[in-house]
């Protein structure tokens, strides 16, 4: 076994207190992503970009993960800092997205102060723009990986759905926050002290939350040290050694794990044009169908498309955020069949009644995969944004699902792995006390030193897991990049502009974005089945 020193622990007197702290950078990763996911779309198509164009600038975000992850997730899991595994690389990570982000936010900008020609600083300022999106992508999915492997690093096996679900809620906290600033004009809020435009001031608020958040965690959180690595036949040596343990862990993954990858990959490739059109959808759906004729030309029809995709966004984050909450505790979690909670006498046969009838995890998650499909099969029919709003809003329970749950079932397998400990065999009460509420007099600084495994193997397999995750969105771009060619070959027309005549064309065919979604809807479909295969193994 490899020998560590210290404990895990996490600040904080209550377990509610401990899990905020814990997963507080999620509100900063997602506040981000939401942000991005928002605004780039129709910033990029602003600047001159055509939709197929701005498809493939978004290979930006699979390619990151795809590289990053996995590379980071291996770097960190042999890390021996004396600041543990995977702070160090939040910290650096969330430094890096913040500049990205002032440096996006703020392209016009830097590009005029070195060039005068208008038309060479035009393609700088697209190159700058699309370079600054990749150090965002790319950083952040730093962050992202060491965030979730920190989560089941410090918490024991009993605890890994609750971690996925707070991760969940506070990611969904996140969105909403991002979401809401987005549908607020801002301009009349702050005025001009953060920027001249909507989406220069989110980046600024953006850049601010992602450093507050992380420093919030690393100050709360103390990982324990990797002193000695055990030895492992799968861990290489020389030049290329990540990739080669990658591509060997790639090649023998356990069977369950194999299978969860299976249903993430299809899953994604649903939801990845969702993810990233969804925002423009609505605000086109709405330029489309809902705008009044007196305002149809807009001088900020960016502005007016963000901040009605931002409202849409803002009912789909907070249905993602009540759902975390409120559908944790009446599913019942991987564990569940080995650890027995004991409820107090007064309800515990209300309680057994609850358990005989909780749906599994695997269940509501392959429901999950069948309201998404539904919700994305109606989205050719949408003929105003009102109705847009309700398909997307829908689409925050599923979310909700997709979230936490296979992280719950990779947590679980990752810490069987590792060796952990069976903590239902732990009798020190100070070991227990992240398991039940603190006793009374508890001290600040709680350790669940007996309780947690190492999750020694945490960072390899969530990338491996990010591998599955990120192939499906390639797949999703080429596929939306050809439909774009096909329906919509020059810019949205609803940006389009009388000083550009060829960027108009007619509206009265299908959107090319809810046929994008229709296709994901049929691999939605088929997430259902691989999911319901993990029965069998």
């Amino acid at each position: 076994m490899s020998t560590w020193r210290g404990s895990p622990s996490v600040k904080g007197s209550t377990e509610t207190m401990r899990m905020l702290l814990l997963t507080c950078v999620s509100v900063g990763i997602t506040f981000t992503w939401g942000v991005e996911m928002t605004y780039c779309t129709p910033y990029l198509l602003s600047l001159g970009l055509t939709k197929g164009q701005t498809s493939l600038v978004w290979v930006a975000g699979p390619l990151s993960g795809l590289i990053v992850q996995p590379i980071i997730g291996v770097v960190a899991d042999q890390s021996k800092s004396r600041w543990g595994r995977r702070r160090p690389v939040i910290v650096i990570g969330s430094i890096i997205t913040a500049l990205a982000l002032m440096a996006l936010g703020f392209t016009k900008e830097i590009v005029a102060y070195f060039i005068w020609d208008p038309t060479y600083a035009r393609a700088c300022t697209i190159a700058v723009a699309v370079l600054s999106l990749y150090c965002v992508d790319f950083a952040i999915n730093a962050v992202m990986s060491c965030a979730r492997s920190l989560v089941v690093d410090t918490l024991p096996i009993q605890k890994q759905q609750s971690g996925a679900a707070w991760a969940s809620r506070m990611g969904s906290l996140g969105h909403i926050i991002g979401y809401g600033m987005g549908a607020i004009d801002l301009l009349q809020l702050f005025g001009t002290s953060l920027g001249d435009t909507q989406f220069k001031q989110l980046t600024v608020i953006a850049a601010l939350g992602m450093l507050v958040t992380s420093s919030v965690t690393c100050w709360a959180v103390t990982e324990r040290v990797l002193v000695t690595v055990r030895p492992d036949p799968r861990r290489q040596s020389g030049r290329f050694k990540v990739v080669r343990q990658i591509v060997s862990t790639l090649i023998t993954l356990p069977p369950r794990i194999r299978a969860i990858c299976y249903a993430v990959f299809w899953s994604w490739i649903g939801w990845f044009p969702f993810i990233i059109y969804s925002s423009t959808w609505v605000g086109e759906t709405y330029f489309r169908y809902d705008v009044p004729a007196d305002t149809r030309d807009s001088s900020d029809a960016l502005g007016d498309m963000g901040r009605i995709g931002s409202t849409a966004l803002t009912v789909y984050s907070t249905v993602t955020f009540i759902s975390a909450w409120i559908l944790p505790p009446f599913i019942r979690a991987p564990e569940d069949n080995t650890f027995t909670h004991r409820p107090p006498a007064s309800i515990a046969s209300l309680v057994e009644t609850v358990n005989k009838y909780k749906p599994d995890l695997l269940s509501a998650w392959i429901a999950s995969h069948l309201m998404f499909a539904l919700a994305m099969f109606l989205t050719p029919f949408a003929a105003s944004f009102r109705f847009a709003t309700v398909l997307v809003a829908l689409c925050g329970i599923p979310w909700s699902i997709a979230m936490w749950a296979p992280t719950t079932f990779l947590g679980v397998e990752v810490n069987k792995l590792s060796g952990a400990p069976d903590p239902i065999l732990s009798t020190s009460s100070i070991e227990m006390r992240f398991v039940n509420e603190p006793a009374a007099g508890a001290v600040e600084e709680v350790t669940t030193a007996g309780n947690s495994s190492t999750g020694e193997l945490s960072g390899i397999y969530f990338g491996i897991l990010n591998i599955y995750t990120t192939i499906p969105q390639f797949i999703a771009t080429f596929m939306s990049s050809i439909v774009f060619a096909i329906l919509e070959p020059g810019k949205s027309p609803e940006l389009a502009t009388d000083a550009h005549p060829s960027e108009h064309a007619k509206t009265d065919g299908p959107n090319a974005i809810a046929v994008c979604m229709f296709i994901g809807a049929i691999s939605s479909l088929v997430a259902a089945y691989a999911t319901a295969k993990m029965r069998d193994i």
